[in-house]
């Protein structure tokens, strides 16, 4: 390990070589105030900053895409300056552009900042309980997350507090009943769907003196922005939507303040929860279409959660666009589509929703989801999912496939548990 790595709580990214253009002189047609060549995000949609943020300077002859810069160490002798780029675990310039771009889509002034997993970038949020503090939390939320919860719960003494985060008067009351460390939010929650009034959680969180965090991977930035309500975090696993192709683990934290982003910094370099150069140049390529496969798998979702309420051998469905969806009406007022998730509860119970899962031909059974492909699973499969997760629920994430193809395979897996009307 080298011993030569500055202050990683003063090392950031702002005085590297300038491989995302800021500081460059103005290429052709012009340059906005960051200097990179391309349109202030302000004011464009996020379709928009999802493909031009994080680009190179526009010079004659240089390349449209920021290059992968593989180099463990760094050129330097001396004191050296603030900000230097000296050995890669501190700092890289192939994570710039990513760390741009995510945080333009977030609205985030502050660069974003890569983890090597999305479990590396939750328990980096994580890290602002301390020990005998409290943590209140989703009962439903990635289990991991959870588990992550029970184990500071065991190894330094948080009290971990389990609410319904749809429940708004429930949490607040759960926020002031005793002084706490963090509020953590899903919204809409991994695998059951709810969906959080998190303008109320950050205002009564924030009226009482506790910081919030938003897991914001189910919704995407293109679904959500938690910063414009107040969020004092946001998480990502980048590893689902953002890069949405399957083949890279990594996560993303985001936050507005410069000090926390210094904290979180300075935790990503002491502790080497690093990303690879590669993994994070695929991710921001998978990024530049992250607006094309949001609304294509949204859309295939709404499609299917509506034909799914109609099916005779479904006893339960969940997705926020169905007009009786618990979360519906908040979903609609709060975000920009509902999500590519489904909640599904086949007639029939366990048996029935292992027996469709076998009989599928087209969706994959896996446990990730948010890639471009059709994926499901029982997440109950699992001991360490909520035990208030019913046994028989199937977490669909639906893909950019045709969404006939989708549904003729889907259907042709209900059709044979032989329910009525089957």
């Amino acid at each position: 390990m080298d011993d030569q790595t500055p202050d990683p709580a003063a090392a950031t990214l702002e005085g590297t070589p300038d491989v995302d253009g800021a500081g460059a002189a103005d290429g052709a047609g012009g340059a906005d105030a960051r200097g990179d060549g391309h349109a202030d995000p302000a004011g464009l949609s996020p379709a928009t900053v999802a493909v031009t943020s994080g680009r190179p300077a526009r010079v004659p002859g240089g390349p449209v895409n920021p290059p992968v810069v593989l180099s463990s160490t760094y050129v330097s002798a001396g004191t050296p300056p603030p900000g230097d780029l000296l050995y890669a675990r501190s700092g890289t310039e192939t994570w710039v552009p990513f760390e741009r771009t995510l945080a333009d889509l977030e609205g985030a002034a502050q660069p974003a900042l890569v983890f090597s997993s999305g479990m590396a970038a939750i328990a980096a949020a994580l890290s602002l309980v301390p020990v005998g503090g409290r943590l209140v939390v989703p009962r439903h939320a990635y289990q991991v997350t959870l588990g992550f919860a029970d184990d500071l719960a065991a190894r330094a003494g948080v009290e971990v507090v389990r609410v319904d985060i749809a429940d708004t008067d429930a949490v607040v009351a759960a926020v002031r009943a005793a002084p706490t460390s963090l509020l953590w939010v899903e919204s809409p929650t991994n695998p059951m769907l709810e969906v959080a009034d998190l303008p109320a959680l950050v205002a009564a969180a924030h009226a009482a003196d506790v910081p919030v965090a938003v897991d914001n991977t189910f919704a995407t930035p293109l679904g959500q922005r938690p910063l414009a309500w107040g969020a004092d975090v946001v998480v990502h696993s980048v590893t689902k939507y953002l890069a949405g192709h399957s083949d890279v683990v990594l996560g993303a934290v985001v936050v507005a303040d410069a000090a926390l982003r210094d904290r979180f910094l300075a935790y990503r370099t002491l502790h080497g929860a690093i990303a690879g150069p590669w993994e994070v140049w695929l991710a921001l390529r998978g990024m530049r279409t992250l607006a094309l496969r949001v609304e294509r798998s949204q859309a295939n979702a709404a499609e299917i959660a509506r034909r799914l309420a109609g099916h005779p051998a479904v006893a339960q469905v969940r997705h926020p666009s169905l007009p009786d969806d618990p979360g519906h009406e908040r979903a609609t007022a709060l975000m920009t589509g509902y999500g590519s998730i489904i909640g599904l509860r086949p007639a029939g119970g366990v048996a029935a929703a292992d027996a469709v899962v076998d009989a599928l031909r087209l969706w994959v059974p896996a446990t990730s989801l948010g890639g471009v492909e059709s994926s499901l699973e029982r997440r109950r499969r699992f001991a360490t999912e909520s035990a208030t997760v019913p046994e028989d629920l199937l977490r669909l994430s639906v893909g950019i496939e045709d969404v006939e193809d989708l549904w003729t395979d889907l259907a042709a897996a209900l059709d044979g548990l032989g329910g009525p009307g089957a």
